[in-house]
């Protein structure tokens, strides 16, 4: 169910997290110094996962989840901590040698490197897709949603950017930061309009939306939803 601009974003953030990034996300992503901006972001960034964590049974063993755009691997590794079967995927492959090299793989636990919404990934239980539709617009979020909804069994866990004026802002001022420290182009999202296009969506008429909830922290502002099968 991919489309045009679906993979065309899919291969901008490709290119961004392997050439034009790849050693800022990495130091992000563990306890090196950063700048005051990307600890801000660090900070949101650790606070939604732990969120989006909080959601997820204490004790998975037995259950199948898949981390959808996992980054270098911090949610995935806690997952399989908990005992779930976890597949972790990412578009960059910098990204998925950074994950291996820090935590390694085991019998419950492979990084891949491909698109998120392969089928032949299989089937699971959980879904969590940490700030990776956060670059895509609605449709092509609806469209991702709704590829995933006949594989998983029990939830779907996301963030979206929320479309706000404090956003709007914050993306017009980071324009004037170093290149170091943007992100690359995300896709604000108004919350109610998803929520009514995930309504629209036959593919998604058996979910529900469970969560929503916002994370602010400095230069960071994500949304967590949840969608679970009713």
């Amino acid at each position: 169910m991919a489309s045009a601009t679906y993979d065309l974003k899919r291969g901008e953030l490709t290119t961004y997290f392997d050439r034009t990034a790849a050693d800022a996300w990495e130091a992000l992503t563990s306890d090196a110094p950063v700048s005051k901006i990307r600890a801000t972001v660090r900070a949101g960034r650790d606070r939604m996962r732990a969120l989006l964590l909080s959601r997820l049974p204490d004790d998975m063993t037995g259950l199948a989840l898949l981390d959808a755009g996992c980054g270098t691997g911090a949610l995935a590794v806690e997952a399989a901590r908990r005992g779930a079967m976890v597949t972790a995927i990412d578009v960059s492959p910098r990204m998925i040698a950074i994950a291996r090299e820090r935590f390694g793989e085991s019998g419950n636990l492979q990084f891949l490197s491909g698109d998120m919404l392969d089928p032949a990934l299989g089937s699971f239980d959980h879904v969590v897709a940490m700030d990776s539709l956060i670059h895509y617009a609605r449709p092509d979020i609806v469209r991702a949603l709704a590829s995933l909804a006949p594989r998983t069994r029990r939830s779907m866990l996301f963030t979206i950017a929320p479309r706000t004026p404090l956003l709007s802002l914050m993306h017009s001022a980071g324009k004037l930061f170093p290149r170091s420290d943007r992100a690359p182009g995300i896709e604000p999202v108004a919350p109610a309009g998803l929520a009514r296009a995930v309504r629209r969506e036959p593919m998604l008429a058996d979910w529900s939306i469970s969560l929503n909830e916002r994370i602010n922290s400095g230069f960071y502002m994500s949304q967590a939803q949840e969608l679970v099968r009713r």
